[in-house]
């Protein structure tokens, strides 16, 4: 095929999807750098700074923002809290100094340096989150992948852990804002559970309006709360500036020596505290790095550090074991009640970031080829990152409210709280060397000066948090683990099928030689075919012509291919080759945050000499009946559930948004 037969489509910026001869997922992508474009998601002005900030403190900041409201209390009165039992004063101060030097400490190396720093230069394209990292780390110069690496079996599973992360972060968050009703009267305690349960539904029922809009709204709240919460402490502090020396980590370090093992189990509470430092990353796609990192310096991180230091000089204060809650504690008589509110306000913008995070989550594992396909509807017409998946957003509402249903208490959630989060940081740290190592050309002494350092304090949270097992801790581990199982059958079962649909396939030459020496009755129009490779008449083709023996006028061959980056935009990102006699096929690059509009990106093919008009177009699909009988080299359970996944994912004609009307499905029977 000579070069003048292949045409390439200008500033495309159509959503598309790797897809198999029925439109579903394909194996996972390729890398072809030299056709890949971006959308830049950072703000271009200072207008436009300051309202996305303002989103990102509402999103992005919600869940590390409420954590004032029990990571103290559960380093206070948990199992290995800090209250000496002998009742020692001068033991109890020399403790509060040592947690509040670990919780200063810990949001300094996690988020600030770890995550604002270093981690979130990681970024594919603009997005953030463990699989785009995956996907950053699993380009191999164009060459498709076979099979499942190690980083990116670590990825799937992190993946899995936050979603566990996802249910327990909404349950605990308003719970632990509701409970403050049982400080101004253990009256109000029977009514926390029904206030939480109805807090939440609520919150998911409005999921729907878009992170935007959410963010928009939430931010002003989030600008109340963080100043709300400084201005709660500031007081303590002034009353007790001897604290502030727990800056020093010496107190963080001699707690952890004089208390051992004690004092290190202590550290699955001190985590609480920044909990939310991976959905940071997840969602940075919806805002982007500046004004995610605006939001953190000029509010959330110095509304977070004047509560934390206030509630250690409240507790230095008082009599060891008067205090039983220290944050509603910094907040005495008639301001008790305007802070419960404000603090279950900022309790529901807390879901807000793993929800919307699970949401990014999702749709790359969908573009990828690990998940079957679901419902993605765009929210927002200016950032294409900000997105609602129905699907997901009411399995994690009812998700939440059994295991508030179940626990009833921060306290209890707390047990599982933390190992989920503290698991997927640390895989994050392994692939973020990789990139180091693979993408950036860093020396192996400069790669691990990085990440011995963050895989040292990820897996010191994670021990600490494995105590959480048996308490609740299987809960996040079990999501996870069902997760990483779907994600991992989904691929094997899409790439032995891609396997079994291409043996049918037969070359372009031979194919188009017999139609020249057998001519086909041709009808008037455009038939459009779904292909999973770029190469051969796909068995859809093959099924039409044998059954109905006839074709259009024109026939394109349509094959879909998803890079391991976001977006794919500019002059290479779609390609026409002219197979001669009415044939055309056509490849599209698109990025793994991209949806499907086949139409739309049909119409951009026509100055080709593709004569597409929408009106003479119909659409084949096949419509794929699995057996489970076949010798795929599949686990029979995995067969099962494949084929379970498969009939219930979203049916293809909505997914790439074909008219209803103008689809054909022709039903194929294969043995898996």
């Amino acid at each position: 095929m000579s070069d003048d037969n292949v045409a390439n489509a200008d500033d495309a910026d159509e959503p598309a999807h790797a897809a198999d001869d029925d439109g579903a997922p394909a194996a996972p992508p390729s890398d072809r750098p030299s056709t890949v474009h971006h959308a830049v998601h950072e703000p271009h002005n200072r207008k436009e700074l300051a309202l996305l900030s303002l989103g990102a403190l509402g999103v992005v900041y919600g869940d590390i923002g409420t954590s004032p409201l029990y990571a103290v209390k559960e380093c206070l009165t948990g199992e290995h809290g800090m209250l000496p039992k002998n009742g020692d004063a001068v033991e109890y101060a020399y403790n509060v100094y040592g947690v509040m030097s670990l919780i200063f400490w810990a949001l300094l190396l996690v988020v600030v340096v770890k995550y604002l720093t270093f981690i979130m230069r990681a970024d594919n394209k603009g997005e953030g989150g463990i699989l785009a990292l995956a996907a950053l780390v699993a380009k191999n110069d164009g060459k498709r992948p076979v099979r499942l690496g190690v980083p990116i079996l670590l990825a799937l599973f992190g993946a899995g852990l936050l979603y566990g992360d996802g249910v327990i972060t909404p349950a605990i968050s308003v719970l632990g804002a509701v409970e403050g009703l049982g400080e101004q009267s253990p009256a109000f305690n029977e009514l926390i559970v029904p206030i939480t349960v109805a807090i939440l539904i609520g919150l998911f029922m409005v999921q729907r309006y878009g992170t935007g809009r959410i963010g928009g709204v939430f931010g002003w709240v989030m600008i109340a709360w963080f100043i709300s919460i400084a201005a709660a402490g500031l007081p303590h502090i002034v009353r007790q500036p001897g604290v502030l020396r727990a800056v020093n980590p010496f107190y963080g370090i001699d707690f952890l020596a004089h208390h051992g093992r004690h004092g290190f189990f202590l550290l699955g509470s001190v985590v609480l505290a920044v909990t939310g430092g991976e959905a940071l990353y997840a969602d940075m796609g919806h805002f982007g790095k500046k004004p995610i990192r605006w939001a953190w310096y000029c509010v959330a991180f110095p509304g977070l550090l004047f509560n934390y230091f206030g509630q250690g000089a409240h507790l230095l204060s008082e009599p060891v074991g008067s205090v039983s809650n220290p944050f509603f504690s910094l907040v005495e008589g008639p301001m008790l009640i305007p802070m419960v509110i404000l603090a279950t306000m900022a309790a529901i913008i807390a879901s807000q970031a793993l929800i919307s995070g699970a949401f990014s989550l999702t749709h790359q594992a969908v573009q990828l080829g690990y998940c079957p396909r679901v419902t993605v509807v765009h929210t927002s017409h200016k950032t294409e990152g900000q997105i609602y998946i129905p699907e997901v957003n009411y399995v994690i509402m009812v998700a939440c409210v059994a295991l508030v249903l179940a626990y009833r208490s921060s306290t209890s959630l707390a047990a599982a709280y933390g190992i989920a989060v503290t698991g997927t940081m640390a895989i994050t740290s392994y692939l973020y060397f990789l990139v180091c190592r693979q993408k950036w050309g860093y020396s192996l002494p400069g790669a691990l000066a990085l990440f011995i350092p963050f895989i040292f304090i990820d897996l010191g949270f994670f021990s600490a948090n494995a105590i959480k097992v048996v308490e609740g801790g299987w809960i996040p581990l079990s999501i996870g683990a069902g997760i990483f199982i779907v994600f991992t059958t989904w691929w094997r079962g899409r790439s032995e099928l891609s396997k079994i649909m291409d043996t049918g396939t037969m070359p372009d030459d031979l194919f188009l030689m017999d139609i020249a020496a057998n001519p086909l009755p041709r009808v008037p129009g455009t038939a459009v075919f779904m292909a999973s490779s770029r190469e051969g008449i796909p068995n859809v083709v093959l099924h039409h012509v044998k059954h109905n023996k006839v074709l259009h006028q024109q026939v394109v061959l349509l094959s879909v291919q998803t890079e391991n980056v976001p977006w794919v935009q500019g002059s290479k990102s779609i390609e026409v080759r002219n197979l001669n006699d009415g044939f055309f096929r056509v490849t599209a690059h698109v990025g793994f945050m991209q949806t499907p509009d086949v139409p739309k990106f049909l119409a951009r093919c026509a100055a080709y000499g593709v004569a597409w008009r929408e009106a003479d177009t119909t659409y084949y699909m096949g419509r794929q009946t699995l057996l489970v009988t076949g010798s795929a080299p599949l686990a029979r359970w995995r067969k099962i559930l494949f084929s379970f996944l498969t009939r219930n994912s979203r049916a293809p004609t909505a997914f790439f948004q074909l008219p209803p009307n103008r689809v054909v499905e022709l039903g194929l029977q294969i043995e898996l």
